[in-house]
């Protein structure tokens, strides 16, 4: 069962994926003997959701240390930390967006795809591919005092030339002064230390080489630049020195920084440039960068204009200073006394509310960005569904989370996934209502936005492994109820929530999608019958139409499962958001809790929705798995246990009414309500016996424990055709049909 599992060797780190699982002792799928705490965890049996939920954790070169360098990462971006004589500073990722001028039509972050989350600056890369959009990214500045000289590591997001990247870290404070090398900007500095390629200088402020000069080694593997700077040329001592680091493009020919050019991009000249000719892409430390902007007076009637300036990759304060061409606000006083003495201070590191983190992923498709790695594309009826790999393609990925501001429980905080929109990115919700509502309510939940590998990648493929392998971070760093989870979202990630409720319906409580259809997985809506949905819908919603919302709302009544559809009926597609209240939907989840092991279990398995390599198989629900299809379509597994003695409840008639929605942007809301609900469960005596309908299965297995039965139990078994029936436990395997 495992190795059909298994990733495919198509990318070097799927491949490493798969031998970690068997180096872990873990065979996919299978409960193992102590859970990983924070993941969800079951007595026997297949465990809930996909198998990359419980993978090792990937490593990546970007995160190693060697030599010198010993402390970890703090992996939360815009955060310093002391750690064991480095001072370490996480960036952004993918913020490498430069100064705002002219326009690239080209832009990898424009409206192809990031509608929604534009970048603040115009910066373009290159169009050769070394470049990969992402030559100048930064990950982390460290510096390490040693005997005779201070350390630096840079470390980049994307190094795949070094020739053609350079940074330069400048040291000390004073008036503002120009960065050398034709840099384009200027901040406090007494001494500027420069890398490109493998050589680095060290100048003061007025351009005078200082020496011995530096040197640099580079890591490429690692993508790691490591600079020392010998004490007979400069010595910080024991006081705090302003350190401030920005990364660029370097001028082979010209030997300076390579500047952007108004415009478009060529295959050498970056584009999108100002007039004043700013070479510096990505600066830091940066630790005052805003969040999205939802609601109030940057926010029109259609909510487009502030989406539009809202700094959906924290690089809105870097955008505007970049242009000036003045980077003084940004910076961090390193105390060296304080590296001397090895003290650990993680005060610079938040430890609730919002904040950006950084996962390594176990899948990379290369480096950097890809913008033809579209997933979805409305205008050319394209949708790469399960084959969606993402634009993201490399190993490290962000993240929003909000950590609550309350003490943890002693089960630990909830797990919420709140999804983000179609042409928007994981920061959608940062800061916001949706988010703090979601993660302030009961004990405290954590709320996770993943990045879904891009703008487009609606939860399939890649993309969806990258909600587990976010949830799996999370879990590794904060302490995680995992009984106690929902998902949600915004009308892709409406989608997604129907998306992970139909085909992982063992891994939530409730859902609650917003402006959002079941899309793709109309056809296995039944799967929800333990899982109660909320749906809220526009009634003058452009993408997700009024017919859209309604067939949803017969399908979600034909599969005769609990939901309540809220309409609002003044709404079109980005009210809601604009609005950014939602008291009603965040009671609606409240604390309610997964069951695992229910009586009933209905489950649709549709291969079509797969992707074996990112170990995303949805052939398994509660106690039943290994359900695979005889023949191309959807195969349906029914099985009612008589252990529990508890009988269906009877599916009552629609019930209408309405109300409004108060407390958010817009004073009052209207909505109507149509609800379907269950009259009480009955009850019968308990028996040892399992009935189950299946259709289009040729093979099912039962875990006998968790379904509350022996090895000897009758099965009254329904087939259009021969399937196999394991006994999980029990060593049995009978056949019908």
């Amino acid at each position: 069962m495992s190795a059909v599992r298994r990733p495919g060797a198509r990318a070097v780190l799927v491949t490493a994926l798969a031998a970690s699982l068997v180096g872990a002792g873990v065979a996919a799928g299978s409960a193992p003997a102590a859970a990983t705490s924070g993941l969800p965890a079951v007595s026997s049996g297949h465990r809930p959701g996909p198998d990359i939920l419980y993978a090792p954790p990937a490593k990546a070169p970007q995160l190693e240390s060697t030599g010198i360098w010993k402390a970890e990462p703090i992996l939360v971006s815009g955060a310093q930390s002391y750690r064991g004589g480095e001072w370490l500073y996480q960036d952004f990722l993918s913020d490498d967006h430069g100064a705002t001028g002219s326009k690239d039509s080209n832009d990898p972050y424009g409206a192809s795809g990031h509608l929604y989350s534009p970048a603040g600056g115009s910066f373009t890369y290159p169009t050769d591919k070394v470049y990969a959009n992402n030559a100048a990214d930064l990950v982390e500045l460290r510096a390490k005092p040693l005997a005779d000289a201070t350390a630096f590591r840079v470390t980049l997001n994307t190094l795949i030339d070094p020739s053609r990247s350079a940074f330069t870290i400048a040291l000390g404070s004073g008036a503002a002064v120009a960065w050398p090398h034709s840099a384009g900007v200027k901040s406090p500095g007494q001494v500027f230390v420069t890398w490109h390629g493998a050589v680095a200088d060290l100048l003061d402020a007025t351009g005078k080489a200082l020496t011995p000069a530096p040197t640099a080694s580079v890591d490429l593997a690692r993508r790691q630049i490591t600079v020392l700077i010998p004490h007979a040329a400069w010595n910080p001592g024991a006081s705090k020195v302003h350190t401030t680091v920005g990364v660029g493009l370097w001028d082979r020919d010209g030997n300076k920084y390579l500047a952007p050019q108004p415009g478009a991009a060529t295959a050498t000249t970056p584009g999108g440039g100002t007039p004043n000719g700013v070479a510096i892409v990505n600066v830091g430390p940066r630790f005052n960068e805003p969040v999205p902007t939802f609601a109030g007076s940057n926010m029109a009637d259609t909510a487009v204009g502030g989406i539009a300036l809202a700094p959906w990759w924290r690089d809105r304060q870097q955008s505007e200073q970049l242009t000036q061409g003045d980077v003084s606000p940004f910076g961090a006083d390193v105390d060296f006394a304080k590296l001397a003495s090895g003290a650990r201070d993680d005060s610079g590191v938040p430890t609730s509310g919002p904040m950006d983190r950084i996962l390594a992923s176990h899948y990379s498709f290369g480096q950097g960005l890809d913008p033809t790695k579209i997933c979805f594309d409305l205008a050319a009826s394209f949708n790469a569904g399960s084959k969606c790999i993402g634009r993201f393609i490399g190993q490290l990925q962000s993240y929003a989370l909000y950590v609550p501001k309350k003490p943890v429980p002693a089960k630990g905080y909830g797990m919420t996934l709140l999804l983000h929109s179609l042409s928007a990115n994981y920061n959608q919700y940062l800061a916001s209502r949706n988010q703090s509502e979601l993660g302030e309510r009961g004990p405290g939940s954590l709320v996770v936005t993943p990045g879904g590998r891009g703008p487009d990648g609606f939860n399939q493929g890649i993309a969806e492994a990258d909600d587990f392998e976010t949830w799996a971070d999370v879990a590794r760093h904060y302490k995680v109820d995992a009984d106690w989870s929902s998902v949600t979202g915004y009308s892709m990630g409406g989608f997604g929530t129907y998306r992970l409720l139909a085909r992982w319906p063992d891994l939530f409580a409730r859902g609650f999608s917003v402006v959002g259809e079941p899309a793709s997985v109309t056809d296995q809506l039944t799967s929800l019958r333990n899982t109660p949905l909320l749906a809220w819908n526009s009634g003058e919603d452009e993408l997700v139409n009024i017919n859209t919302s309604e067939n949803a709302v017969k399908a979600n009544t034909a599969a005769g499962i609990r939901f309540e559809e809220d309409k609002f009926l003044t709404a079109d597609h980005l009210t809601l958001a604009a609005n950014d209240e939602y008291g009603p939907g965040v009671a609606f989840l409240g604390t309610n809790r997964v069951d695992r092991n229910p009586y009933h279990v209905t489950f649709v398995v549709d291969p079509t929705e797969d992707n074996v390599k990112a170990t995303a198989v949805a052939d398994h629900a509660y106690w039943l798995s290994d359900l695979k299809v005889r023949k191309p379509g959807d195969g349906t597994a029914d099985a009612v246990s008589a252990a529990f003695g508890t009988t269906d409840a009877k599916v009552l008639s629609t019930m209408y009414g309405a109300s409004a929605l108060t407390g958010g942007e817009i004073p009052a809301l209207a909505y109507v309500v149509r609800s379907q609900q269950w009259g009480p469960f009955g009850h019968a005596a308990k028996a040892d016996a399992l009935t189950l309908t299946l259709t289009n299965l040729r093979s099912a297995t039962v875990d006998v424990q968790r379904a509350g039965l022996t090895c000897g139990a009758k099965l009254i078994v329904k087939t259009d055709g021969p399937v196999a029936v394991t006994l999980g436990g029990c060593g049995k395997t009978l056949h019908f049909g």
